[in-house]
């Protein structure tokens, strides 16, 4: 049976409802980005995070007296939301008349799973970009199954001691970097590495938890289709530390537009998200850019 193109003001509000839900959704469940960062997706352009000069105490013996301190000063900080992603396509009137397929759907989770994968790429590379703890794995990184409890270990001992570290802690790395952590996983203690060889791939690993990305994620770019507005230099580099001490803004989530175009039968179909990344000033030193040695 061939696919109804449904033009009408219903079929679409229908499906503005639908598509909405399912890129909602698709992005909290797909994203690490949402995993790892605060998420915002109120109205604002803006999010203001003022911070306070350092305060020192000091322990003296009883004297009732004390020094002059200096003056407290504040410095603001803002994420503005000045980047925005956008995936089109488009479905010719023949195509949506003659298909077997629902058309729309498919477009639509196209734009989804397009968008989730640029979103995500996004966030998890200003969060690499930006964070100011540092470390440098032993030779061979994470492939090396041997270095997987040290890396780990390390990021443990550099974000502990900070009541931020009550949140979580984490480490994003990609797929090929599984060769060495599943190794490591399956052959550390008996019950751990029973979990590991009897139901797969464990995600989390000395209380880290382990997200995986695709090869190719992290990467050097500069104002391109992949980094917006930012430059990074991540190629060769891993992020880790404590979970939701930056934010992600995401205005009102994903919307959609389906419009004609000049001559071209049938509707282009656009999918628009406003997006912005703020790691805090304050918290900057519990995100660490990892590099793979």
């Amino acid at each position: 049976m061939a696919n109804t193109f449904g033009t009408s003001t219903l079929s679409k509000a229908l499906r503005d409802k639908y598509r909405s839900a399912q890129v909602d959704l698709a992005l909290r469940n797909a994203l690490v980005a949402e995993k790892v960062c605060i998420v915002d997706r109120s109205d604002l352009n803006s999010i203001s995070s003022p911070y306070l000069t350092s305060v020192t105490s000091t322990v003296q013996a009883k004297a009732g007296t004390y020094t002059t301190g200096d003056n407290l000063t504040t410095t603001d900080q803002n994420l503005i939301v000045g980047d925005e992603v956008i995936a089109v396509t488009h479905i010719y009137d023949f195509e949506a008349v003659t298909s077997n397929f629902d058309l729309f759907y498919t477009a639509h989770q196209a734009i989804t799973n397009s968008m989730v994968t640029t979103i995500d790429k996004w966030v998890v590379n200003n969060l690499c970009e930006d964070g100011v703890g540092a470390y440098t794995t032993p030779a061979g990184g994470f492939t090396t199954s041997a270095n997987v409890v040290t890396i780990l270990a390390a990021i443990i001992a550099k974000v502990s001691g900070y009541a931020d570290a009550m949140n979580g802690m984490y480490v994003i790395v990609e797929n090929t970097d599984l060769t060495g952590i599943i190794a490591a996983q399956a052959s550390s203690g008996y019950s751990y590495s029973d979990a590991a060889l009897n139901n797969g791939f464990v995600t989390s690993m000395l209380g880290v938890d382990i997200y995986v990305v695709r090869s190719g994620t992290f990467v050097d770019a500069t104002t391109t289709g992949a980094s917006g507005s930012k430059t990074w230099t991540n190629s060769g580099h891993r992020v880790g530390g404590v979970k939701n001490v930056s934010t992600y803004a995401s205005p009102r989530g994903v919307h959609f537009e389906e419009k004609g175009v000049t001559q071209k039968t049938g509707k282009e179909v656009v999918g628009i998200g406003y997006i912005g990344f703020k790691q805090w000033k304050t918290t900057e030193d519990l995100t660490i850019d990892i590099t793979l040695a």
